[in-house]
Parts: structure tokens; sequence; C-alpha cells
């Protein structure tokens, strides 16, 4: 089992000298190794209403970073990934820099990323949850009358948005745009794969209590057009984790993920557009410790 604790000191932004940076996501960057591989640094940056907030969170990105290898590991017989088995000292020489960055990178494959965001529901809440009362269906998909707020859904359901950049929001799609996207062959694999590594998680998850209400997934595509898990896996980032002896139907339930900043920053004056309010201590540290316990509960004894 990992330490839990924060090795590297709290990181809103990486600034590697030794690679060129190729890109800045909300929460990871991305660093050019060579031409058949990249580096993805996770930072501790935190996202709320699609503005990053100028706080990072302590030991967030070491605990995305732990939960995606460990998903990445478990789900290798349902869909190949983008890690490689290179070592960080390989590609970093200075100590000093890759110590900043040990417990919060990977390496791993450069691949074409495909331009959809493969989101699989399991329980009916947020945007799913406003949809299905106005109009009985989700993304489209028609679900049973008298389903209450976090009620578990008949089946996983498939419900994809776009990839927005930074700053945007992602927007709903339906299955036949994603079939007019990325062709008729690789829409089927993404549902099916998708749903497949929801069903895994959750079925594990939901024995460590934990329950995963819903997840996204990016995939890509290799050289030889096969479709590859990449980005992260299954992180409270990019899922809604919720603790399974808390979980009540009715209600939004309490979680893992930064609903919990999501829900301050609701009570406070600001008009949720940049620049993000700064975070008071108490915020930070609950934040962080609840991003602790969804490691904490994942990893095996």
């Amino acid at each position: 089992m990992p330490n839990l604790l924060p090795v590297s000191p709290p990181m809103r932004e990486s600034n590697l000298k030794s690679l060129t940076r190729l890109h800045q996501g909300k929460v990871r960057d991305l660093y050019a190794v060579d031409e058949n591989a990249m580096l993805i640094v996770t930072t501790d940056r935190l996202s709320a209403f699609d503005v990053i907030l100028p706080d990072p969170i302590p030991g967030k990105g070491r605990a995305l970073t732990e939960i995606s290898k460990f998903w990445f590991a478990q789900t290798a017989h349902i869909v190949p990934n983008h890690l490689t088995n290179r070592d960080l000292s390989e590609i970093i020489s200075d100590p000093a820099e890759r110590a900043l960055i040990a417990d919060r990178s990977l390496i791993v494959r450069r691949l074409k990323a495909l331009p959809i965001e493969a989101v699989v529901r399991g329980y009916l809440i947020g945007s799913g949850w406003k949809d299905y009362q106005q109009t009985g269906s989700v993304c489209g998909i028609q679900l049973p009358a008298g389903l209450r707020q976090a009620d578990k859904l008949p089946a996983p359901i498939f419900t994809p948005t776009t990839k927005a950049p930074v700053g945007t929001h992602d927007e709903n799609i339906n299955f036949d745009q994603v079939v007019q996207t990325v062709g008729a062959e690789l829409a089927g694999q993404i549902r099916s794969t998708a749903i497949a590594l929801y069903e895994f998680a959750a079925a594990y998850a939901l024995e460590r209590g934990i329950i995963i209400a819903d997840t996204k997934f990016e995939f890509g595509v290799d050289a030889a057009g096969r479709l590859v898990l990449i980005d992260e896996a299954l992180t409270p980032d990019s899922s809604r984790f919720w603790p399974v002896d808390t979980y009540q139907p009715g209600s939004s339930p309490p979680s893992f993920d930064k609903q919990f900043v999501r829900d301050y920053l609701e009570t406070l004056d600001w008009n949720k557009r940049a620049p993000g309010p700064k975070l008071p201590a108490e915020i930070l540290q609950r934040t962080s410790e609840k991003y602790q316990e969804a490691l904490r509960r994942l990893m095996p004894a």
C-alpha cells in the first residue's frame, strides 16, 4: 500500500527545465519526451465551474496519479492503456527536478486522442438528474418514471460529451454524433469498452465502501487504429465517488471529490468567472483529506 502522505511540495504548476511543455490542461501538464512518448505531470490544481482556483490542494496530484496507475493495472484485461514501463530517471537526469514530480508523473505513449469524453452513468445525479426532471430521459435515453435523485439506474448508460478547451463547458452529444465523429465501428467500441470499464470498477469499488456514481474516460488510438485508454482513469476528479455508508437516494450524497469545494463556493458572492477566489486553510485541508480517503479505500490492504 502506498504512503498516503504527500511527498512532493504542493504544486499549482510544473516548470520542468529539461523538457518542452506541450500542453497545460485543467490539472495536468504534458511534456514531450520523444516522438513516441510524453510525460504527464499531475499538479495539485483544482478547477471548479471551469475556473482553475488559485490554491493547490496538498496531495491531490499524488492521489490522482496513484489511483490512475491502480486502475490502469486492474483494467488492462479490458482495454490497453497508454502507460509505458520507462523510468523517470531515463528522461530527467537532475535529481532535484525529478524529486518534485516523482510521485505525480506518468510516462505514457503518444497517441491520437479522440475528441470524445466517454461518460458512463450508473446513478441519476448532476446534469443527468436535471435532464431527467425535464424530459424523463438522460441525453436522449429514456428512463423509467418515478426515479429519485441519486437512484441507481436499471443499467449503466453511455452519455458522451465533446472535449471542451480549458475554461469552457463540455456539451452533451448523442451516440449518433459519436458515430459521425469517429465512425460506427470505433463508436461502438468506445461505448462497449467504457461501460465494461465502469461495471468492473464499480463492482470493485463497492466492495471497498465506494459507490462510483458516474465517470468519464478518454480514449486514443495507436498507429494500428486500436483503442487505448488514456489520460486518467476512475479518479475523484473524473468520477463521482460516494461513501456507501452515507448513501441515501432522494438527495445529493456527500462525495470524495471536489463537490465539497463547489458547495463552499456556492456560499460566496462570486460570479463563477476567473479569477477564482482563494480557499480558506480548512477547506484546503478537508478537500485534501477527501482525496486521500478515496485512495485509502481503493488500495488493497
